[in-house]
């Protein structure tokens, strides 16, 4: 490949996580806190989209740090900036090594589903736990868990099934995403 080619490449996958992360943001933002502080975290979709689409290393990193400062910027959980950042950080990680290790399954809806169901109890219980650890819990974190983990898993894997398809046909249409390639 060549340079302008690259470039080009590379610009196009920055311009795409940049939209995913954006609408992300508005609907981390627009969903209010229900249960002390806590809301279900629509931002975990748009960063699992982003790193099924963009399958390396550094954009993992880049979307697991991005979403978790924007996150952590819009939470309305008390002391939950540092817990966020924590969160998406490990979570992004998780994500994508489940997405390696399925192979040809991490392709298919119903699999990234449950990866995203998975992904998102996975961010509840590192979140309420390095919370709990740096600025303490409002509530019981059984509480926490139940009224909001869980129906925040069921809203996730829910949108995952709506919203992939979505974002996976524009991505192939627009050439932007390096997974949908094969």
């Amino acid at each position: 490949m060549r340079t302008g080619e690259w470039r080009q490449k590379k610009t196009k996958s920055l311009v795409s996580l940049a939209l995913l992360v954006g609408i992300g943001t508005v609907l981390h933002t627009v969903i209010p806190g229900f249960v002390f502080g806590m809301k279900p975290d629509m931002m975990l979709t748009m960063m699992f989209i982003g790193i099924i689409l963009f399958r390396e290393k550094k954009y993992v990193l880049l979307l697991g740090v991005l979403t978790g400062i924007i996150s952590g910027l819009t939470t309305s959980f008390p002391g939950g900036f540092f817990p966020n950042i924590i969160d998406k950080c490990i979570t992004s990680f998780v994500f994508y090594g489940l997405l390696l290790a399925s192979g040809k399954l991490a392709k298919k809806l119903p699999a990234l589903i449950v990866f995203t169901a998975v992904g998102t109890l996975i961010s509840g219980i590192i979140f309420l736990g390095s919370a709990f650890f740096i600025a303490g819990l409002p509530g019981p974190f059984a509480i926490l868990f139940g009224t909001v983990v869980l129906p925040a898993t069921a809203l996730n894997a829910v949108a995952m099934f709506i919203l992939f398809p979505i974002v996976s046909t524009v991505a192939k249409r627009t050439n932007a995403a390096h997974s949908m390639q094969a």
